[in-house]
């Protein structure tokens, strides 16, 4: 990993580059911003340009998705930090999902970044920095990570993924500008399942409930998000917008259909319907159940 190997982020990885130029590269420093732009790549990269490897034995990566980053976990950084590099001149430690920490864990990592060990940089990672302690955020350098402009990532998805116009654009402007979340997304074949979603569920004469409802909740979830996609163009096509800034500007026609027939009122309900299907997903109601009412309300309009 190297930092010309990311893109789009040519600010913080300057910031980067002058700190480690100018010698002054150690304590805390906070990553921020949203998920999937490559905050994570750069912390590795910067652990390959202080030590030749983001695999080396001074380089320690916690990572913590699912659950929270416990006050054991910090100790046990405390004492690999105090401990004499094996080889190199630093000892690297990230923290993914540094958003997680338990208030314990908190309190513990705010002891170390106020006296941080000589040639010791601590990288806090998270795309929801205001659950961060704020004594903890005091204590630590801020390099803000922003989305790529879409026509800048959908550029990136032709020419150096080979992507098709239709793909790149969709998943540029669906990610909002997000790489990885492109990425991911391509790999799940999300533009065949929009269309489906869109042809069985908004389109048919009849919406295939059955088919939609018989789905995981992750792919409920995001099959909701898909929607939202659908009538945000529409609502917005309605409001003036050029049709090639469309998400799903692959299905112009029926898009500029819906938008003739659909009214404000009309797509108001329908963001107010999908809203609330988002909301009871999360509250582990039935998606079977929640999908059949959602296709009763839609086809209402």
């Amino acid at each position: 990993m190297s930092f010309s190997a990311i893109k789009g982020q040519d600010k913080p990885i300057g910031m980067l580059k002058t700190y480690i130029e100018n010698s002054c590269l150690e304590g805390g420093y906070l990553f921020a911003g949203p998920e999937g732009i490559g905050k994570k790549m750069t912390a590795l990269a910067l652990a390959e340009e202080l030590v030749g490897s983001s695999q080396h034995p001074d380089v320690h990566v916690i990572s913590n998705e699912d659950t929270q980053i416990k006050i054991d976990v910090i100790r046990q950084l405390q004492k690999d930090i105090n401990l004499k590099a094996y080889a190199g001149p630093y000892k690297v430690f990230i923290i993914d999902n540094a958003h997680t920490l338990t208030p314990e864990a908190s309190n513990s990592l705010l002891k170390i970044l106020e006296e941080p060990p000589k040639k010791s940089l601590i990288i806090l990672i998270s795309d929801k920095p205001n659950l961060l302690f704020k004594t903890v955020i005091s204590r630590c350098k801020i390099l803000k990570f922003l989305p790529l402009k879409r026509t800048v990532l959908e550029d990136i998805l032709r020419k150096d993924y080979k992507l098709d116009n239709a793909l790149a654009h969709f998943l540029a402007y669906f990610s909002e500008g997000r790489l990885g979340g492109a990425l991911k997304s391509m790999d799940e074949d999300i533009i065949n399942k929009k269309n489906s979603l869109i042809d069985k569920f908004v389109l048919a004469a009849r919406p295939a409930l059955d088919s939609f409802a018989g789905q995981s909740r992750p792919e409920v979830r995001n099959g909701l998000n898909l929607l939202v996609t659908w009538f945000r163009d529409i609502y917005l096509l309605k409001s003036g917008m050029p049709l090639d800034e469309a998400i799903n500007y692959d299905r112009g026609t029926e898009l500029t259909q819906g938008a003739r027939r659909l009214s404000f009122s009309d797509l108001d309900m329908i963001f107010g319907n999908i809203t609330a299907a988002i909301a009871y997903l999360e509250m582990n109601v039935n998606t079977r159940l929640l999908i059949y009412n959602l296709g009763m309300e839609l086809w209402k309009v």
